[in-house]
């Protein structure tokens, strides 16, 4: 399976994303004629070295003074450019995710109203349309992201002097569950293009994937580090379709708990991170009849979910299983349309395929058939199989 991995060690901004693609080998004439079409920019292209190591270079010239955008120009600007319909969708939901986390920064709930500041410029369109170009050309089936140095101290920006990673930035990244460390650089490395093209393309990891590289590519940052300002990138051809994940298994034995107690410890659990509960029923001694309470988790969130499991049972101790890692079949979530008496709707869908590209599953998002069905008066259950029908139309 190939798969692109980025590496952040030195963080990431929309053009360093556009200078490890294009050095990873996408079209770099295609790109450049591209963005050039869709905004009022010129595109320069050239290679240099940052303490040592070669990178490729992007520079967007712009205008010397541009208007303060709102949400909807951008969209507008957008759809204007006729771009690809995988670019366009690609920027699309990029611009939206960034509006969402500067809404909930701001407490601004009408996107219609929202001004962009920095990241309405057009050297950001440029960077975002670019590298949704960019990475699709690529074709990989997998994206991936190791943890991002966001650095660290203030930064000076339209809203005043804000921290780093700066509000938008940190939502972003809560947002994508990306992982994530400060640095000892006093400077922003994480920009809010860099982390909402991310968020759109890339699943967090926490380690390198198993798997041989087929080419390396460096894209270059602007400022000069105590290290190389580069964002490194891998096309990587992954052993299996499995990819690793480290967790822990936690359990303990409940015998003396209602099951409305239990079943509320399973939504509590959930809503806390926990990756799966599992509460079986058991015979303890004596023929008590008790439950046995198995959840698996993320090593960071072993300890609050075995609080809140002693808090709620009144069990006296959690059993916590050390696992090195277990194995995930790759998958990537799309959207697809299907009518259900007459109306179009829209749902997510999880793709799972194996190392040649073989479809393994397609498993409809059931709160998104949830709200249709609610909104349709149809079965649940016949509205994950419409999705699912529609997804293997597509994705087969």
């Amino acid at each position: 399976m190939k798969a692109l991995v980025f590496n952040p060690f030195s963080g990431a901004a929309g053009d360093m994303i556009l200078g490890c693609t294009l050095d990873l080998g996408a079209d770099r004439k295609m790109v450049k004629e591209l963005i050039e079409a869709s905004v009022d920019v010129s595109v320069d292209i050239r290679e240099v070295v940052k303490k040592g190591i070669k990178a490729l270079d992007v520079r967007i010239n712009v205008p010397e003074k541009e208007p303060v955008r709102k949400y909807p120009e951008i969209l507008d600007m957008v759809k204007a450019a006729k771009l690809p319909p995988n670019v366009e969708a690609s920027a699309l939901d990029i611009f939206s995710r960034m509006a969402e986390a500067e809404a909930s920064v701001h407490g601004q709930p009408d996107l219609e109203k929202l001004h962009f500041h920095e990241v309405g410029q057009s050297d950001a369109l440029a960077d975002i349309i670019g590298s949704s170009a960019a990475i699709h050309s690529l074709n990989c089936e997998s994206i991936y992201c190791t943890p991002i140095n966001v650095g660290s101290g203030t930064i000076k920006c339209a809203h005043g002097i804000l921290p780093v990673p700066a509000p938008a930035t940190l939502e972003l990244l809560r947002k994508g569950k990306f992982y994530f460390r400060g640095g000892i650089e006093q400077k922003e490395l994480l920009t809010p293009t860099g982390a909402a093209i991310l968020s759109h393309f890339a699943r967090p990891l926490e380690a390198f994937p198993q798997g041989r590289v087929i080419s390396i590519g460096y894209g270059a940052g602007d400022s000069e580090l105590s290290g190389p300002n580069v964002l490194q990138g891998m096309l990587c051809e992954l052993d299996s379709c499995l990819i690793p994940d480290i967790i822990e298994v936690l359990e303990t034995n409940a015998d003396d708990v209602s099951g409305e107690v239990l079943g509320n410890l399973f939504e509590e659990l959930l809503t806390m991170g926990a990756r799966d509960v599992a509460i079986l029923p058991a015979t303890m001694k004596k023929g008590r009849p008790a439950h046995v309470i198995k959840v698996i988790a993320k090593p960071e969130d072993t300890a609050k979910l075995a609080r809140k499991i002693i808090i709620e049972t009144g069990s006296l101790g959690v059993r916590v299983i050390p696992t090195r890692h277990r194995l995930m079949a790759a998958r990537r979530i799309e959207l697809v349309q299907f009518e259900i008496e007459g109306q179009i709707y829209e749902s997510a869908v999880k793709i799972a395929r194996d190392s040649e590209g073989i479809l393994l599953n397609i498993s409809a998002e059931f709160e998104d058939c949830k709200k249709i069905a609610k909104k349709s008066g149809i079965p649940v259950k016949e509205v994950m199989r419409k999705a699912e029908e529609a997804a293997r139309k597509t994705f087969s």
